[in-house]
């Protein structure tokens, strides 16, 4: 049986050969590029799709496509705890309506048509693979399908994917609000012993004179989901090989002898041998640019090896990397994690260590590995950071903020792609570097909250050579009034007097006693400091930094939280190596309260410095850090009422509740003597989830909204509130998802500490919660 010549009407399956660019509405981006690139006479495996019509017909006729589709339009706007629910009731419904045994034997008979071959079963999403959005690796594949039987169940998980939370968050953010519906591919699998990607424009600088290759052994999923180095080559507009860089490859993933993939172990020797052949290269090469000449703009190719034998297994227009259609967007050099809101463009300054600091001239973008305390005074003067390492709550992320500097994290080759001298524009709200100078938007000068200004050169901050001075943006008048306060995240004194005159600033949540610890002792650790005999020194200046900041905000309250030294980020401070610990794990090792109770020095040298400054600012209140135990707790608080600032009268001890423990022992915590609870978000996430908060590769785990992290923050506010203590939360979460506060203000909080560049937008959030609470009282819904 031929299935080109008995093609059945649509919503049944249709032969790849068949389609064409112009069916992407029914058969979705994927099938349809498939489709093209067969009638181009371009070596694609065969294989059939099933269109969107089969997904509607099929939830038609179990009754449930109506309610699929209002569940969809509810999930679009769900706040984050509750979309992993919702969605995964909708993809149960899709479950249990099934492929109707109609459709099932069209799909079957269409498999035999081709053989009966082991076969992909890819799903292809109406409006994915587009050149302006792509839901590349969101909605399900499946690979070394082998029989009739499953060949339907995995449609029918294609089907569901349509309401993964991945997806739907992903099309709520796009604008896509329509009815979902899903085509399903089916393509005869390459037995790949060789595989990779190939783009016919750099998709790191926008080059479009070359072919990038990366190559993998095997099959290529490992280079998609980057579970080994692969081997890169790069390609001129000629066709020769201009550059090679080999991986290091330790398994490969091929078809097993039951058609099922098994992944086998690589020696070192094949491991880290080239993957290509010099004339192979040319050969992928040669084939992506005939995809990008039929379609006539950059792609993004993946390709197969079997044998000799080369073969297209797909393609997409590049939606990343590249300004595709604009014509005028600066290319972009690195993608990492946005870090720090703003824009800030200069040259380049690579720095390895703190050490060097020194070489950054005032206005560089910085680029280095990573960030600890000790580059405190070098962050100062950057126009703009990016780092290899780090996620949204690491170092330089949180110190970025506090500074007002752009700043991109996680982009893994920062300091090996960007060169000493190289103009950029860090774009901090997108986690992009460019090229060159990209002029601002949207305010009177072109400048954004935070960002520098351009100059012949390179660049000057807005006022003075200091980055730090540049003030953000601030509503003129009257902040409206609020029933949930709004707090800031501070560290340093300079920004005190800036932030505290901005409205809506309700007092200071959380200051950060690292950051002000590192400058007020010039970059030397602060045991090191005790070492030298200087305690009365580290009083004298702590105790200037806190009283400057207690100043501008009073009579407002400023909750100091005692230093939560981690070795990792201390060791770099001078005469750290002395005095921190090699830890393989420091994010849960030796810090906070806990620490206290063994190296007491430090600890009683703030209390000293923080009993001096309530002497003029009893607006100032001691706030501990990581309590995992009850005995901690009551040790600390006796070190606490031992010394004179136990005796001052009004304190208020706070804890910060980010070890998952508190969730049970608060009431034993409150009945010790605690006055507020200040939840932090990062580290209860990072905890409660088990995921490094300032690992890139794990970003997509770290979530503040995850059911679980979410029912913690509830029940800590509820038990606090129960017992009459007042609660706040500081974290990234209201600042990153503006729905957060919705969820914070049902729980009764009582104020929310952000990053002072957040302060406007979260007002905004917690006047729309409270106002959203309201009127579901009044209307009996709440």
């Amino acid at each position: 049986m031929s299935t080109t010549a008995e093609r059945p009407a649509t919503g049944v399956v249709r032969p790849l050969g068949d389609l064409r660019a112009t069916d992407a509405e029914e058969v979705g981006g994927k099938a349809a590029h498939l489709g093209e690139l067969i009638a181009a006479g371009l070596p694609v495996p065969d294989g059939f799709v099933l269109p969107a019509d089969g997904y509607r017909s099929a939830m038609e006729a179990a009754g449930v496509r109506a309610a699929l589709a209002d569940g969809h339009a509810e999930a679009l706007t769900a706040p984050p705890d509750r979309l992993p629910d919702l969605c995964a009731a909708l993809a149960d419904r899709v479950h249990a309506a099934g492929m109707p045994p109609a459709l099932a034997e069209h799909v079957h008979a269409a498999w035999k048509a081709l053989g009966e071959p082991v076969v992909a079963v890819r799903s292809s999403a109406v409006g994915e693979d587009g050149a302006q959005a792509s839901f590349a690796g969101m909605n399900a594949s499946f690979t070394n399908v082998r029989d009739g039987d499953e060949l339907a169940r995995r449609i029918v998980d294609c089907w569901a994917s349509l309401f993964g939370a991945r997806v739907v968050a992903y099309r709520a953010a796009r604008g896509f609000r329509s009815e979902p519906a899903i085509a399903v591919v089916v393509q005869a699998m390459v037995p790949a012993d060789r595989a990779g990607v190939a783009f016919t424009a750099d998709p790191r600088t926008g080059e479009r004179g070359r072919v990038l290759i990366e190559a993998a052994l095997g099959q290529g999923e490992v280079v998609v989901g980057g579970t080994v180095e692969p081997d890169t080559y790069e390609v001129d507009a000629e066709g020769r090989l201009r550059a090679m860089r080999v991986g290091t490859q330790t398994h490969e993933v091929v078809r097993g002898p039951d058609g099922a993939d098994v992944t086998v172990p690589l020696d070192p020797a094949r491991g880290t041998a080239p993957v290509l052949h010099p004339d192979e290269i040319v050969a992928v090469a040669a084939l992506a640019r005939r995809v990008e000449a039929h379609y006539g703009r950059p792609q993004d190719v993946e390709w197969a090896f079997a044998g000799e034998r080369l073969w297209l297994v797909q393609a997409r227009p590049v939606t990343t990397g590249l300004d595709v259609g604009a014509g005028d967007r600066a290319p972009v050099l690195l993608r990492g994690l946005p870090a720090a809101p703003g824009r800030g463009s200069g040259p380049v300054r690579v720095l390895r260590t703190a050490e060097e600091g020194a070489a950054l001239a005032p206005g560089e973008v910085l680029v280095a590995p990573l960030t600890n305390p000790d580059w405190l005074p070098t962050l100062r003067r950057a126009a703009a950071i990016v780092t290899d390492t780090g996620g949204a709550t690491c170092h330089a992320a949180i110190a970025a903020r506090e500074l007002g500097v752009p700043c991109v994290v996680g982009t893994r080759d920062g300091t090996t792609v960007l060169t000493d001298g190289r103009v950029v524009t860090v774009e901090g709200s997108t986690g992009e570097v460019l090229a060159g100078v990209v002029a601002g938007e949207g305010t009177a000068d072109g400048l954004g909250a935070g960002v520098v200004a351009t100059r012949p050169g390179g660049v000057v901050a807005r006022t003075g050579t200091d980055v730090a001075e540049v003030p953000p943006a601030a509503p003129a008048g009257e902040a409206p009034a609020l029933g949930t306060e709004v707090h800031v995240n501070l560290a340093l004194p300079e920004a005190a007097e800036r932030v505290a005159a901005r409205p809506g600033v309700d007092g200071v949540g959380l200051l950060r006693a690292e950051f002000l610890l590192t400058a007020a002792l010039g970059g030397v650790h602060p045991r090191e400091v005790v070492a030298r005999g200087e305690q009365e020194a580290f009083v004298d200046r702590v105790a200037a930094s806190v009283g400057t900041i207690a100043r501008a905000f009073a009579p407002r309250p400023v909750l100091y939280r005692t230093t939560d030294l981690r070795s990792n980020e201390f060791r770099g401070l001078v005469g750290g190596d002395r005095h921190e610990p090699v830890e393989s794990n420091p994010m849960i090792g030796f810090r906070g309260a806990y620490r206290y109770l063994r190296e007491p020095e430090v600890f009683a040298l703030e209390l000293r410095a923080l009993a001096r400054v309530r002497e003029q600012s009893p607006n100032v209140h001691v706030m501990l850090p990581f309590v995992r135990t009850r005995w901690e707790l009551e040790a600390c608080l006796e070190l606490v009422d031992a010394g004179p600032l136990g005796r001052e009268r009004g304190l208020q001890r706070w804890l910060t509740a980010e070890v998952p423990s508190v969730v049970h022992r608060l009431p034993e915590y409150i009945a010790a003597g605690i006055d507020g609870v200040s939840i932090g978000s990062n580290d209860l996430t990072q905890l409660m989830l088990g995921v490094d908060r300032d690992s890139e590769r794990c970003a997509e785990v770290y979530d503040e909204g995850d059911a679980a992290v979410v029912d913690a923050i509830e029940r800590i506010i509820r038990t606090a509130r129960d017992r009459g203590v007042p609660t706040s939360l500081c974290g990234q979460a209201p600042t990153r998802r503006p729905e957060y506060a919705e969820v914070l203000v049902r729980a009764g909080i009582d104020a929310v500490s952000v990053d002072p560049h957040a302060v406007d937008a979260v007002r905004v959030a917690i006047g729309r919660a409270e106002r959203r609470v309201l009127l579901d009282a009044a209307r009996g819904r709440g």
